[in-house]
């Protein structure tokens, strides 16, 4: 990647990590993602956030550096908004390069800098309000966004420019190339962004949907020309629309969520996935958006995502040794984890000698305060049968109504 200008004195820089690594070291970024800081150069420079040794991510930044004629010696203040390694891991590193430079983070941000890093000398804390002068007319004042999504994190916000910075907020998987702007993309390549937005938000952020909603009213009273955040692209001609996209996310975790069903099931010996195909065939005639996934074939990541913006969830789950089949239990602990709540639900599933996944679903679901309703389930012993077959289609034409109904009632 190539240092971009974009204000007068402001540049992005950046790295791209590859396909084959894993985000947090549990989900899949089969595009990659992008790891983006920011140079603001007055009198003095400032770089705002930082990466880690990732696929030489650090000598990326340097070189990047080198384009515009700045030496690290010259960054008098390193901005961390957000404490994740991901966004400090080089701290160390640059510090070596660079001892006298000043740290700037919250409270919270300066105790994680010490834990992490043991670094104590030159940290600068600030709080909502606070500002630095670069000179050159050139203006940090910071926002304290907690919990978006760890308790430290702030933004930057660039007075002159009206830039936002707010690291992990607003962000997307998904590398990206020279074109690094909203406005420089296709329709096709933002469709792309759209997804890899909503799975970042859902695997990374979505526990955290009530802070997102604080920040969002915590940050809209500033005029906001770009925001730049921390993974994906920049937004400088409609800014808006990823916060709007965010404020819709983060609506979901208290529902409604989107009038669609994601069908997510496992099935050993193929029993449930016979009745599966009768659960598809009931979905396809029913008219409704659905998203199909198989456990443990496809990866958790793309399923929440998907489960996160659907009202209505089946589940195809047979009963394995008197439990659940293990990738469906951890599936539903996940979705959990995740707090993907307030969803209506059907189940169906095939067992043997006995049941025991309802139970082990029931528990899960109390577990994690799930408040799902349950609109119906349809369990059978063995292979399914022609009169099983037709009534699960039509349990799944009913639960279809259903869901419906609650995204038109709470619309």
């Amino acid at each position: 990647m190539n240092a971009t200008e974009l204000f007068p004195g402001i540049w992005h820089l950046g790295a791209n990590i590859s396909k084959d690594n894993l985000f947090e070291g549990m989900w899949p970024i089969p595009h990659g993602v992008s790891l983006n800081s920011y140079l603001v150069e007055g009198k003095d420079i400032a770089l705002i956030d930082l990466v880690r040794d990732w696929e030489d991510a650090p000598g990326e930044i340097e070189k990047q550096l080198g384009q515009l004629g700045v030496d690290i010696q010259r960054i008098r203040y390193l901005v961390l908004n957000h404490l994740e390694p991901d966004h400090t891991g080089w701290v160390p590193g640059f510090k070596q390069r660079n001892p006298g430079v000043e740290i700037v983070t919250t409270k919270k941000g300066a105790e994680l800098v010490d834990t992490f890093y043991h670094i104590t000398d030159n940290v600068r804390v600030v709080k909502t309000g606070d500002s630095i002068d670069l000179g050159g007319g050139k203006v940090l004042r910071f926002y304290e966004i907690p919990n978006v999504h760890w308790p430290e994190t702030m933004a930057t916000y660039e007075v002159s420019s009206k830039a936002l910075f707010p690291c992990d907020a607003f962000g997307s998987f998904g590398k990206i190339g020279d074109r690094i702007f909203d406005d420089q993309l296709s329709e096709e390549e933002h469709a792309f962004y759209e997804f890899e937005s909503l799975r970042y938000y859902a695997n990374i952020v979505a526990s955290f949907s009530p802070f997102v909603e604080r920040a969002i009213k915590a940050l809209e009273g500033l005029e906001i020309s770009a925001i730049c955040p921390s993974h994906g692209i920049i937004w400088r001609r409609h800014p808006e629309r990823i916060v709007e996209r965010y404020a819709r996310y983060a609506s979901y975790y208290k529902g409604p969520a989107e009038p669609e069903v994601t069908l997510i099931w496992g099935s050993m010996y193929d029993n449930t996935a016979a009745a599966t195909d009768a659960v598809r065939e009931a979905l396809l005639e029913s008219g409704i958006t659905f998203h199909e996934y198989r456990v443990p074939e496809q990866d958790f990541s793309h399923i929440l995502a998907h489960a996160w913006k659907s009202q209505g969830l089946i589940l195809g789950m047979p009963t394995y040794e008197y439990h659940m089949f293990p990738p469906m239990a951890h599936t539903i602990d996940i979705l959990g984890r995740k707090h993907v709540r307030g969803r209506t639900v059907f189940w169906y599933g095939s067992f043997g000698w006995s049941g025991g996944a309802e139970r082990e679903f029931n528990e899960l679901a109390e577990r994690h305060k799930l408040g799902w309703e349950v609109v119906g389930k349809a369990d059978f012993r063995g292979n399914p049968t022609a009169e099983d077959l037709s009534r699960l289609k039509r349990e799944v034409a009913a639960f279809v109504e259903k869901v419906r109904e609650r995204a038109r009632t709470s619309a």
